[in-house]
């Protein structure tokens, strides 16, 4: 498993469609390799060679992906489905076992639990345990808006003392020049924030069960377009090999 998959799992917190870019940002030197060999093939070959080189350039879901995006989803499915059918206090409980298991699943398979994945899990125990304790849905609604505004102000507070806290966890999978973290930083910050707002928005305005939906179904699709317009930044302020330019 490479320190990517390990690491990035927090890109943002419980969201599998991020880790999957995560996971091929960590092969990008594998597939500029296979993309460029194809390029200079294409040149020297047929179109029928052309076309098949064409279909090999798409980078296939390994058995790894689809296990870590099952360990993700695993637990927000159940909390759709058994709140869907039993009601908000089930869905919660069924909630934090599948969790549990998820976690349990991680520690055993890759020897850790990602930072991110525990930290929303720990989260989750707290604010459910509070839902099913008092018997107020409240707890467990309010539980995305306190850790997103959580980890912004992390964010934040590291920046006002001239630390990049994303790159402590993303260090060892990114190379980016101190301008590059910086505003790395400030955008998911942001993106933190904007979260928060959203899923204020969201359970005051509508119902318990569209809350639910919009949680399992439209978190992920926000967070995955988000993480594909930070690959122009990484790009960008990408240090090359022996490079020290900050």
């Amino acid at each position: 498993m490479s320190a990517l998959q390990t690491n990035l799992e927090f890109i943002p917190f419980n969201h599998p469609l991020t880790n999957l870019w995560a996971h091929e940002m960590a092969h990008k030197g594998e597939l500029k390799e296979h993309f460029m060999t194809n390029e200079n093939s294409k040149t020297q070959t047929a179109p029928a060679t052309q076309t098949k080189a064409a279909e090999e350039e798409i980078p296939e879901i390994s058995s790894e992906q689809l296990i870590k995006l099952a360990l993700e989803m695993g637990p927000l499915i159940v909390f759709f489905i058994t709140n869907w059918n039993a009601g908000i206090f089930w869905g919660t409980g069924f909630f934090m076992i599948a969790t549990a298991i998820a976690l349990t699943i991680s520690q055993m398979k890759y020897g850790r639990i990602p930072l991110m994945p525990l930290v929303t899990g720990i989260f989750l125990f707290v604010f459910g345990s509070l839902t099913l304790w008092l018997q107020d849905d409240l707890f467990i609604k309010l539980k995305p808006t306190i850790a997103n505004a959580l980890f912004a102000t992390i964010l934040f507070a590291g920046l006002v003392y001239g630390k990049s806290f994303l790159k402590y966890v993303l260090g060892e999978v990114l190379s980016l020049s101190d301008k590059g973290w910086r505003l790395l930083t400030i955008r998911w910050a942001l993106f933190f924030v904007f979260l928060a707002i959203l899923n204020e928005f969201v359970w005051r305005m509508y119902s318990t069960d569209f809350w639910v939906s919009f949680k399992v179904f439209g978190l992920m699709p926000i967070t995955f377009a988000f993480a594909i317009f930070q690959i122009g930044i990484i790009k960008k302020y990408e240090l090359k090999e022996n490079d020290t330019t900050k």
